[in-house]
């Protein structure tokens, strides 16, 4: 196997990872920027790309400084390449061009979702065929992965993906930026007390939560019309119930009608704790990537450039960041 290092930088953590024959994690620092934008309710994209110019070299450094080893003791360069914040992956992206020149190195571009997935293969065994549940900021989808690095996405979200509407939600509450983790927490101190919709009930394997999030602004706001006081926690608990259902029901579905061994959470999301609970209980084998690894990181761009490497599916030095890179084009033999 191979010595990976990879960098992520897709939105507003700027990460280095160290990764040795797949599974042994030599160093995975990460410089978060939360505190940064958290005064702007989100993430300003000028602000992201322009902190990460600012601290990449010194997280490269910390993550050689921690791994121990030479560089050239490293067998590729890996780097997102999309999709994300397209100045901030050009900052990883140009510093993985770089270092793969300097030091005669394969270049290894990795799509960002391949990576969440295969954040679940550091600590863990995939059991193909599986599928992989795709819950975050940007987005929400169902692949279907017949084998190692094979996807086809069965699955996504019309309009906002899950992270999205918990965030959304979270900002016209008033609730701290981000909003998930605060509305997972309020959560589990309420009671499902408000009668909310149930996102496209349709027997397919998309999703929708505009509908769902409009429902808890605009019940949130009847309530202010009338001076009346909503409970924050039964309502976030409302919410989250119906959001984990939509997501746990249709992830289901698809692994019987598929007849998958094994469901993979994949994604920001992957980190709440009302999902965990839910799918726990599942007829069909969960897993779940540990905590560290549910937000970006360069561990799970490593883990999916270690299986590139194996099929030498390299990356020009040409190759361009994009913000809508294809997921099903980066299956191995396309």
């Amino acid at each position: 196997m191979a010595t990976i290092l990879a960098i992520e930088s897709s939105c507003d953590e700027m990460s280095v990872a160290i990764l040795r024959d797949q599974k042994e994690l030599l160093a995975n620092v990460v410089a978060s920027q939360i505190d940064i934008h958290k005064q702007y309710g989100g993430v300003v994209p000028e602000i992201a790309s322009r902190k990460h110019v600012e601290c990449v070299s010194a997280v490269l450094r910390e993550a050689l400084q921690t791994a121990g080893i030479a560089v050239d003791e490293i067998d590729a360069i890996a780097a997102t390449k999309g999709p994300g914040l397209v100045g901030s992956l050009h900052v990883g992206m140009q510093e993985a061009k770089t270092l793969a020149i300097a030091l005669h190195k394969p270049l290894i571009g990795v799509h960002h979702i391949a990576g969440h997935i295969y954040a679940n293969a550091i600590e863990n065994t995939i059991h193909y065929p599986c599928l992989a549940l795709v819950v975050s900021g940007g987005h929400t989808e169902l692949v279907y992965m017949a084998s190692e690095f094979q996807f086809e996405v069965i699955g996504q979200t019309f309009d906002d993906a899950i992270g999205e509407a918990y965030d959304k939600v979270g900002r016209v509450l008033h609730l701290p930026y981000p909003g998930g983790p605060v509305i997972d927490k309020m959560a589990h101190a309420g009671k499902h007390s408000y009668k909310l919709p149930v996102p496209l009930d349709d027997g397919s394997y998309n999703f929708s939560f505009s509908g769902l999030k409009s429902a808890v602004i605009n019940l949130n706001h009847k309530y202010e019309q009338r001076g009346e006081t909503i409970n924050m926690d039964d309502l976030a608990c409302s919410f989250q119930d119906v959001a984990v259902e939509a997501l746990s029901s249709k992830a289901l579905k698809a692994a019987h009608d598929l007849k998958v061994k094994e469901i993979i959470v994949a994604g920001g999301v992957s980190a709440n704790k009302g999902l965990r609970e839910k799918m726990a209980n599942s007829d069909i084998p969960v897993i779940f990537p540990p905590m560290k690894y549910c937000t970006d990181n360069a561990a799970m761009i490593a883990s999916a450039a270690s299986v590139m490497y194996k099929y030498k599916k390299f990356s020009p030095l040409d190759i361009s960041v994009k913000p809508d890179y294809d997921l099903e084009k980066e299956s191995v033999g396309v």
